[in-house]
Order: C-alpha cells, then sequence, then structure tokens
C-alpha cells in the first residue's frame, strides 16, 4: 500500500483524510487501528537518550501513540499547528483560557457562552485576578470599542449555546488580532468540517469530542486545537496541568472521527427536516435554527459555515410551565437529558435570562433545546405530535392541530 504524501493528502475530500488521519499501520504491525496504549514509564535505551529527553514517547502525560493519533488526525482536520487532549469539553475551554491570561488580563467573553465558561470565568479567573466583560454576540467588528490594554483574549461561541446567535467570527478575530488578542472559539455545534476555525481567524479552536466526534454518548473528552502563534502557549500549560485525556475515550474518538462526516451530515438532515417540521406547529413561536432562512442570523451562516449539527431550540407561545412538563412527560422517542451529538434524540427545556449581563433574553415564552438523533424522522414527528396534543389538553387549549 503506497503512501500518500503530504500534497496528495491535502487534495483529498474531508471524508477521505477522516478516514485515513492519525493512521500508520506500519508502526502497528499491520493493525487497521491504533490500539490502545495504557501506560505511564517508557524505558530509554541507554544512559544518554535518558539525558537527551528527546524520545518521541518520554512519560504517559506527555503523550502516547493512541493519543498522538488523534492529535494528528485533529489537526489535520482542524487545518491547526497542534493539538491538546484534555478528558471534557469543558476541561478544554479551562485549558484554552489558561494557556492565554495571567494575573491582571482582560478578556471579552460572548454573552451567549455555554454557562459553565461563564462559571469558571467568574470564580477562578476571577480569583486569579483576571477580569471578564461579557459582550453582545452581535458586536461583530466593533469589539474594537470593548478591547483594553491588558486585553488577552476573545472567547467566541457560534452558534450561542442555547440561543443560537451567529457571530461574525472573522470580523471578530481582525479587531482583536489587530488589538493584539487571541480569539478562542467554541466550536462543538459544527465541528471543524463546518467551520474550518482557523481559516476564519480564530487561533484557539475548542471541540467537546463528547458530542459529535464520539457520537455514542460513552465518552467524554476536550480538545483544543491551536495555529502557530498560539501553539506554544497551549503545550506549556497543557503539560503543566497535565490533564490527560484516557487512551480508551482517544480510541473510541479515533473509532468515531471515520465515521463523523456521515454522521453529522444525517444529523444535518433530520435537523432541519425536524426544524421546518416545528416552525409549522400552532404552539411553535419560533424555531432558532441558522439553517433556516427564517433565522435572523441565516446570512452569517451561510457566508461562514459549511453545514449544519442536529442542535437547535424553539420557542413556544405562551403556555404554563405545567403544560410544557406534561409536553416534556409524553414523549416516548426524546430523552430528557443533556449533552448532544449522540445517536438518540433529546430535548431540554432552558431559559438564559438568569444569568446574560450582557443582553436580555426575552423570547416571549418558554425554550426548548432538540438534539435530533438518527432515529425516523416520521417516528419522531408523530411522538411529538403526541407530546403536543398533551400540552394543549393541559393549556386548556381548544382542539389538536394537525
Amino acid at each position: 500500500m503506497r503512501k500518500l504524501s503530504d500534497a496528495e493528502r491535502n487534495r483529498l475530500s474531508s471524508r477521505t483524510r477522516l478516514v485515513l488521519g492519525g493512521r500508520n499501520p506500519d508502526e502497528q504491525f499491520g493493525f487497521v487501528n491504533t490500539p490502545i496504549y495504557r501506560g505511564s514509564t517508557v524505558l530509554a535505551p541507554d544512559a544518554a537518550a535518558l539525558r537527551r529527553a528527546d524520545a518521541r514517547f518520554t512519560y504517559g502525560t506527555h503523550g502516547t501513540p493512541t493519543t498522538e493519533a488523534l492529535e494528528k488526525a485533529w489537526s489535520e482536520l482542524s487545518g491547526a499547528a497542534g493539538t491538546a487532549l484534555v478528558p471534557s469539553g469543558l476541561a478544554a475551554i479551562t485549558l484554552a483560557l489558561m494557556s492565554c491570561v495571567r494575573a491582571g488580563d482582560h478578556i471579552l467573553v460572548t454573552d451567549s457562552a455555554y454557562r459553565p465558561t461563564r462559571r469558571f470565568c467568574d470564580t477562578v479567573l476571577a480569583r486569579m485576578g483576571v477580569e471578564t466583560t461579557y459582550y453582545d454576540p452581535y458586536v461583530g467588528g466593533d469589539i474594537a470599542s470593548l478591547m483594553r490594554p491588558n486585553t488577552s483574549a476573545v472567547l467566541t461561541e457560534a452558534p450561542g449555546s442555547q440561543s443560537f446567535e451567529v457571530q461574525d467570527i472573522p470580523a471578530i478575530a481582525a479587531a482583536a488580532h489587530a488589538a493584539g488578542a487571541l480569539v478562542l472559539m467554541d466550536n462543538t455545534w459544527a465541528t471543524p468540517l463546518f467551520f474550518p476555525p482557523h481559516e476564519r481567524g480564530v487561533d484557539l479552536a475548542i471541540e467537546a469530542g463528547t458530542k459529535y466526534l464520539g457520537g455514542h454518548s460513552d465518552l467524554l473528552l476536550g480538545l483544543v486545537s491551536a495555529n502557530e502563534r498560539a501553539l506554544p502557549g497551549l503545550r506549556r500549560t497543557a503539560e503543566a496541568f497535565a490533564m490527560c485525556a484516557g487512551p480508551e475515550d482517544c480510541f473510541l474518538a479515533l473509532r468515531g472521527l471515520r465515521t463523523m462526516e456521515l454522521r453529522l451530515r444525517e444529523a444535518e438532515r433530520q435537523g432541519l427536516a425536524l426544524a421546518r417540521w416545528l416552525e409549522a406547529r400552532p404552539e411553535v413561536k419560533s424555531v432558532l435554527h441558522p439553517a433556516l432562512e427564517s433565522h435572523p442570523d441565516h446570512a452569517i451562516w451561510k457566508r461562514d459555515f459549511l453545514g449544519a449539527s442536529g442542535l437547535f431550540s424553539v420557542v413556544l407561545h405562551p403556555v404554563p410551565e405545567a403544560a410544557v412538563d406534561a409536553f416534556l412527560d409524553a414523549l416516548a422517542l426524546f430523552g430528557l437529558g443533556y449533552s448532544w451529538g449522540g445517536y438518540e434524540s433529546l430535548v431540554i427545556p432552558f431559559n438564559c435570562a438568569g444569568y446574560r449581563t450582557a443582553t436580555t433574553w426575552s423570547p416571549g415564552g418558554p425554550a426548548l433545546r432538540f438534539q435530533v438523533g438518527l432515529e425516523d424522522i416520521n417516528d419522531l414527528t408523530a411522538d411529538l405530535a403526541r407530546g403536543f396534543d398533551r400540552l394543549r389538553d393541559v393549556a386548556g387549549l381548544a382542539g389538536a392541530a394537525g
């Protein structure tokens, strides 16, 4: 089997690169998959080699063939100079932030960020003497007016967690870089397949591999990919913290990598089909899905993104909480649980109003976030229709929608 040159690999489609990435059967006695390497100690062949400490592998926390395979594959997919692996998506966020801040710094964080990100900024970073300012996700290039001499980083997330605002990442990146700050992005929703972060100006791209990379709701994993500018700081911080991803989880992530685009494309198709079905329901006030033409940020999504995942939100017309709970409890195919990106459909109620500080969350009705899995779309819509019937009964609404 002939080895491809780097130039040949770069011409391949993403589907093919996902199959090839991080694999080197010649080093694994011909086996297709890199196996799970469990271990801490790595022996040196002699004293001189031990003193040089320049071997490919030196200690378990610094990497193994299993972690190296995933790091290389993800860096290639992301267009990154390098990748660090950690035990969860939140750990990836904290590692990325810690790699570019120090006491006395100021950072900018989108008001639509994942809530645990805010918690980390408001507790750990605050204790370290790092000040956080939350900004309107629609600020775009005007973020320049929020920059200070000590602003070291700008954290973005697109679409926004739960509320699905689409940020103008290239405009934000241009303004941040002009002021000398690094740009971080939580890119879990789109993955590098649907949003190539480093091409769009992101220095540190954060991914919860727990979601679409794993794809089966059976692992926790985080990845931070970096460009040349941000990689040295990322590597120093990752080595200092030694937040190592487990070998079994890295192996499962490598297995998930091979089919990620196929699953993500199906999630996109399923998600859009369900979003359009929900948009036509009389109980639904609005659907927050950037790939829908009705979404206020559809033009930016269409310009910058290559696809959409199966995660989106809806806002219902006002009904009592008891009616929303009756809807949720009537569902048989949508689990009530957090996380997403797996093969199973999920739904949760949410309300951002209590923790937004730079913007006001007032959607005009109860909000639900849907993760659309791989079940048959007709079964999913029938399940939701039964749930809406129950909602209408409890809310005292006349008649059932067809």
